[in-house]
């Protein structure tokens, strides 16, 4: 059950874009079509359960052991910036299609702070291997969903009469506004 509430919370309640407002520049930038929005939303979730794990064998079995905790942030960046080349390089060799249509989102993972945030507030609460694990993946999973979630009303704003002054970047930034508003629906659940 605590495996649960960690994944759902993780993935609606405090949602890392919706409610912690970490990783807006992929979810602003990646947005506009559904399919780039789905493949940026699984490569991230790819990396943030990766960085989970070894994020969290880094901190409990070298930083804090040795008693380098203040090491955490240079280390945990290190650590990300590997896995997203390892995942930029599995996605050129797999599907050159999908590695086009990400084109610079994809890099940009490595400065995603929610990735980032994923790491330092698995070691803050002090979770097990698997509860990080969990968390990891719920943070992606409610990554994608909102990714999903605002490009598909991206979508639909392509085809509607929005007025002049509001196309673009406001309305992009109102949706988003008001798609924060209802996660915060979420809140109080568990």
């Amino acid at each position: 059950m605590e495996l649960f509430i960690i994944f759902f919370s993780a993935a609606l309640i405090n949602n890392f874009v919706l409610s912690y407002f970490l990783g807006i520049c992929p979810f602003i930038g990646v947005s506009n079509k559904t399919s780039s929005a789905l493949s940026m939303g699984m490569a991230t979730t790819f990396v943030m359960v990766i960085t989970s794990i070894v994020s969290w064998l880094l901190w409990n079995l070298i930083l804090v052991p040795f008693h380098i905790e203040y090491l955490q942030i240079p280390s945990f960046i290190l650590v990300i910036a590997s896995l997203v080349q390892f995942v930029e390089m599995v996605i050129k060799k797999v599907s050159q299609p999908l590695y086009r249509a990400l084109g610079i989102f994809l890099p940009l993972i490595t400065t995603n702070c929610a990735i980032l945030g994923l790491a330092l507030l698995a070691s803050m609460r002090n979770y097990s291997l698997i509860e990080s694990l969990v968390f990891g993946f719920g943070a992606g999973v409610g990554f994608t969903l909102a990714l999903f979630i605002m490009s598909g009303i991206r979508e639909e704003l392509e085809l509607t009469d929005v007025p002049l002054p509001f196309r673009g970047a406001p309305i992009t930034l109102i949706t988003a506004g008001l798609l924060a508003l209802a996660f915060m629906g979420f809140a109080g659940m568990i």
